[in-house]
């Protein structure tokens, strides 16, 4: 028998997960961002960055070790909702999917109650997304566009109004649907597989409970990593390069690139997945405990 949904002590347990993660794996997404919008080195030059090493010893050498955390203010802000909002879908999508409250789930209804958690973000990740890569694009810290944050908002604001804050919200959409639902499935599937018969899932070790959810961040980027790329380009081009939105993104980078770039960053990606989404899923669990010891569910 399956234990009651709470979307509410999923919304709660969501945030602290979301700010575990956003300390664990910002790094490693800082390098991402930066080796996806690289401007393309013309015939005979080198690229910017040869790689994500290479990449990550320039921005130190450049910027400081905290270089690599450049942004970080506007996903810790966005995050912790952001994820409070993400489980809060996933309860929700598990409890209008069952008949009964203690009903179990199958790996389909999980995916498609994880794919109603990519939806639930979009309001907050698509203009936190936005925010966030143009801020740690700014790789010389002596000519930056943006102050910070909150300056970052008001002329993106100023420059286009809201639509400017929430361009690239379909190619969000298009990567965090699918991705949310691996994300989500992957994770409650390797739970079962990794908890021994006639135990209960809340007895895992914390060494079980880490890898799956950092498997479940391997498999969630395997969907996600393509129209990742997409929404990078999309959310950092200047205004008016891209006006049928990720269509001419997409027939650019295939043009001018090939098909190998839509997984530019995709090493930064996989490092930082498992690490960060162990510790969001551990904070979650974390969390959860806490909450179903002073919030007792009654029967």
């Amino acid at each position: 028998m399956g234990k009651k949904v709470n979307p509410v002590k999923d919304f709660l347990a969501g945030g602290f997960g979301g700010a575990c993660l956003v300390f664990a794996g910002h790094p490693l997404d800082t390098i991402k961002v930066r080796l996806q919008t690289m401007p393309t080195p013309a015939p005979g030059q080198n690229p910017l960055y040869k790689g994500t090493f290479d990449c990550a010893m320039q921005t130190i050498r450049k910027e400081g070790f905290f270089g690599l955390y450049k942004g970080m203010a506007a996903p810790l802000t966005g995050v912790a909702p952001m994820f409070a909002i993400c489980f809060l879908g996933f309860g929700v999508g598990k409890k209008i999917q069952q008949k009964h409250p203690t009903d179990d789930l199958t790996y389909a209804q999980f995916f498609k109650a994880g794919m109603l958690a990519g939806v639930f973000t979009t309001a907050i990740m698509a203009p936190g997304e936005r925010i966030k890569c143009l801020l740690q694009i700014q790789a010389d810290a002596k000519n930056k566009k943006y102050a910070g944050p909150l300056d970052c908002i008001k002329q993106l604001y100023r420059e286009g109004g809201i639509r400017s804050l929430y361009r690239g919200t379909c190619a969000t959409l298009l990567r965090d649907v699918p991705a949310s639902g691996m994300y989500f499935m992957s994770y409650e599937w390797l739970q079962h597989v990794m908890t021994p018969e006639g135990h209960s899932r809340t007895e895992l070790s914390v060494s079980r409970t880490l890898f799956a959810g950092g498997m479940a961040g391997i498999f969630n980027w395997c969907i996600g990593i393509a129209p990742d790329v997409l929404k990078s380009k999309l959310q950092t081009a200047p205004e008016g390069t891209y006006p049928n939105g990720i269509r001419d993104v997409f027939r650019h980078i295939i043009k001018t690139e090939g098909p190998a770039a839509l997984f530019k960053g995709l090493t930064p990606v996989m490092l930082r997945a498992f690490p960060a989404n162990a510790a969001c899923f551990m904070g979650y669990e974390v969390a959860m405990k806490f909450l179903n010891s002073v919030w007792p569910e009654e029967d």
